[in-house]
């Protein structure tokens, strides 16, 4: 298996978990959030169904700089919408990642603020740390939805909603 195989069976496993627990959040708690510093659930969900996106972005361009780019999200008010935003992203990151070469991969890619240059990868570990960005935004609405009493789909595994004891 090459190292595009890898990634997208990666990304499709990492999908399934995502579209659960993107599914459990609840309508009318869009606008909820845990600490004055804290992203709003909606805030916060919606960068989670975006981020496929940046396999995309990373493949087609060398880097995202934000001063020039100025961060617009969608305006996402409904699960529903959140649920068909995250597949609609997901397929647009997986056929691009489906069209690159390993060549491209090993490419450089540059995160950047205008002069501030935060880091230059090559593109292959850009779209892991996409991954794990996933991951790490995954968890942070998992902490949400269980102060808000929502039982928390499990992920590699049974969660503790799963279970019973």
């Amino acid at each position: 298996m090459n190292t595009i195989q890898k990634l997208l069976k990666e990304m499709e496993q990492e999908a399934q978990t995502t579209r659960k627990m993107l599914s459990r959040v609840p309508d009318d708690k869009y606008d909820w959030k845990p600490h004055e510093k804290s992203m709003t659930i909606k805030q916060l969900a919606t960068h989670i169904a975006e981020l496929p996106l940046w396999v995309t972005m990373t493949l087609t361009t060398d880097e995202l700089d934000f001063a020039a780019n100025p961060y617009q999200p969608e305006n996402i008010t409904k699960t529903t919408d959140l649920l068909a935003y995250f597949e609609k992203s997901l397929t647009n990151g997986k056929e691009h990642l489906e069209k690159a070469n390993e060549a491209l991969l090993e490419q450089n890619w540059t995160l950047r603020n205008g002069e501030e240059i935060y880091s230059t990868s090559s593109k292959e570990e850009v779209i892991r740390m996409t991954f794990c960005q996933i991951v790490h935004h995954r968890a942070q609405l998992g902490v949400y939805l269980r102060l808000l009493n929502i039982p928390i789909p499990g992920s590699y595994g049974p969660s503790a909603d799963d279970m019973s004891f």
